[in-house]
């Protein structure tokens, strides 16, 4: 038969328990084979079904989609460019402690948007990095302020919007900060694992001490 999202519980009623009182997360990444028609019906591209985050969130076929579409909305056609955004992602990534995000974009970001293996392990502690210019610099810095107080000051917008050169990449920005974070908490909060044969925290396994986020 077959797989279909099940069906929402009425309101109130609590999931079962598992064992120790623990109360098991919602869901499960089910094999691709049962959810590509699920997603092909709501229009979540088929590569997707590929992926955990997806294979979970399609058990509520239209928060798949719906998250699909911010995805890709930032991804294609962008003004901010891309190496600017996934530099940010991963740094998100690294600050939130979300090994799933981090893992996902180590590939993303070099195959596909032209960020060399050393920018990205910079990334984990960058205002030491000898290897970043002052339009990285404001980037990394937007991205650490939102995540430490929820906001950008008037400060550090005036000087994404020097380095950047337009409003539109400055909107987008902060629109990437607050999505990947969203998908960090996403990740987390579902316990999203990584891949099958994917290595943790690549290239060298290490993980930050732990989330340094508001």
């Amino acid at each position: 038969m077959p797989w279909r999202a099940p069906a929402s519980k009425a309101d109130g009623a609590a999931d079962e328990h598992g064992k120790n009182g623990t109360v098991p997360r919602p869901g499960g990444a089910a094999p691709p084979e049962q959810t590509a028609g699920v997603a092909a019906e709501v229009g979540v591209p088929a590569e997707r079904v590929d992926r955990n985050l997806f294979r979970v969130l399609l058990h509520r076929p239209r928060v798949a989609k719906a998250i699909n579409d911010l995805l890709y909305a930032q991804r294609f056609g962008a003004a901010l460019d891309g190496r600017l955004r996934e530099l940010a992602i991963m740094r998100i990534g690294w600050m939130t402690g979300c090994e799933y995000e981090w893992t996902q974009h180590w590939t993303v970001a070099q195959t596909a948007f032209g960020c060399g293996p050393n920018d990205l392990l910079a990334v984990r502690d960058w205002r030491q990095a000898q290897r970043f210019g002052e339009v990285e610099r404001a980037v990394l810095t937007a991205t650490d302020e939102t995540l430490a107080s929820g906001t950008l000051s008037a400060d550090t917008w005036a000087l994404c919007r020097r380095q950047l050169g337009s409003a539109d990449a400055c909107l987008e920005l902060a629109a990437v900060i607050a999505t990947w974070h969203l998908i960090s908490q996403v990740a987390r909060s579902l316990e999203i694992p990584v891949e099958d044969g994917v290595a943790f925290w690549p290239p060298d396994g290490v993980a930050p001490a732990g989330p340094a986020e508001s």
